[in-house]
């Protein structure tokens, strides 16, 4: 089983540029991030940092193009965020906790990164918040959990693999785990 622990942010511009961005500080990669872009006219890009890692996410959600380039993550403090490649600079700032934000700080985090409480809760997600998925394929047989663990609000939705990021954007604190098993 392959597990990613970071967070997740989504968002997107008034163009209609939207925007992925997979911050992994601990992952099978060593501390890695990567983003993934839709432009206005559907065109899916994938900006990693190594080939292997490239490989492995484009195995796993579909795209039109995927460039392999340094990208760097920083923070500054708890609310701003930077990502740079050669292609793209991003700043983005955190704000509140949505009610269901605060529901995830609460739970206990080992019931929060179990991965039958990502099955369980899955059916849930869908109907609370759109376009949301806790489990589903990984592409190439595998299959895929995301355990929330925290959000918070930032400014508008995205959608790559079999979810997307609530309508509402926001950076999620997750664990992401892929395995080649079925349920």
């Amino acid at each position: 089983m392959l597990t990613f622990d970071g967070a997740i942010a989504g968002m997107g511009t008034a163009s209609g540029t939207r925007l992925v961005v997979g911050m992994w500080p601990l992952s099978p990669y060593g501390s890695v991030t990567d983003v993934m872009i839709e432009r206005a006219d559907g065109h899916r890009i994938l900006l990693a940092p190594t080939q292997e890692l490239a490989d492995f996410i484009a195995g796993t959600y579909e795209f039109d193009e995927v460039r392999v380039t340094p990208v760097l993550r920083m923070r500054d403090g708890n609310k701003k965020w930077m990502v740079s490649t050669d292609e793209l600079a991003l700043t983005f700032e955190l704000g509140g906790r949505p009610p269901l934000g605060l529901l995830l700080l609460v739970l206990p985090r080992r019931l929060a990164r179990a991965r039958w409480w990502a099955t369980a809760v899955d059916p849930v997600a869908r109907v609370v918040k759109k376009g949301v998925r806790t489990r589903g394929s990984a592409g190439g047989g595998r299959r895929e959990w995301y355990s929330a663990q925290d959000m918070q609000h930032i400014t508008p939705p995205v959608r790559f693999g079999f979810a997307s990021t609530p309508e509402e954007p926001a950076l999620v604190r997750v664990v992401t785990r892929i395995t080649d098993e079925q349920d």
